[in-house]
């Protein structure tokens, strides 16, 4: 009776805790431990390139929606996929979804960003990159990608990179399909990514 009874306890522990034992940041891309097809998504408060707190949850209720995780406007491959975004949009919109892109980068830099890959669609950033951490998918860059980051960037330079993902959720919040390459060289095309949101209809 003792050892159900134990056993009970922990099981609540884990799932009262799920999220927070999600919340990790890992060395290697290759090691990370991402939420899954059907989980749902941890609450997270994001801020926009006016300095302005949104709740994504909020933004999330609205329409279905292509959250995209990116490494920062100084990633040049970020910036190819975030521009092959903006292009694909009218699509994408026409298909039920919404974009919202998320980085760790500072509030600050995300306007330049916005700017140089005329995206019409919402950016925001993850202070501390908390968000990115909860979903699983953090790690620690190298010495050197931090020295370039500050070189590139304004304000606070992230501690905590993502590994480049593509989440597609409902307006529940759960994860419908995911797309994860620990290899930031490699991005979903938007050719695929259409068919994917096509299929998901």
């Amino acid at each position: 009776m003792t050892t159900v009874k134990s056993f009970s306890l922990l099981l609540l522990f884990i799932l009262i805790n799920l999220p927070a034992l999600n919340a990790q940041i890992v060395e290697n891309p290759e090691d990370i431990s991402p939420l899954l097809i059907g989980e749902v998504l941890p609450d997270a408060h994001l801020i926009n390139d006016q300095g302005e707190t949104t709740n994504l949850n909020d933004e999330i209720n609205k329409k279905k929606t292509v959250l995209v995780f990116y490494r920062g406007g100084w990633c040049p491959y970020c910036n190819m996929q975030l521009s092959a975004l903006a292009d694909a949009e009218s699509t994408i919109i026409k298909l039920g979804y919404q974009i919202i892109a998320v980085s760790p980068d500072d509030y600050r830099n995300l306007e330049p960003t916005i700017k140089k890959d005329q995206v019409n669609y919402k950016v925001f950033a993850d202070p501390g990159g908390e968000f990115i951490q909860k979903v699983g998918i953090a790690f620690t860059p190298s010495p050197r990608t931090m020295t370039y980051i500050t070189k590139k960037t304004i304000g606070k330079t992230t501690e905590v990179l993502p590994v480049p993902t593509v989440l597609v959720v409902n307006t529940k919040g759960e994860i419908m399909f995911e797309y994860i390459a620990p290899n930031y060289k490699q991005r979903i095309t938007p050719e695929l990514l259409l068919a994917v949101l096509d299929n998901l209809n």
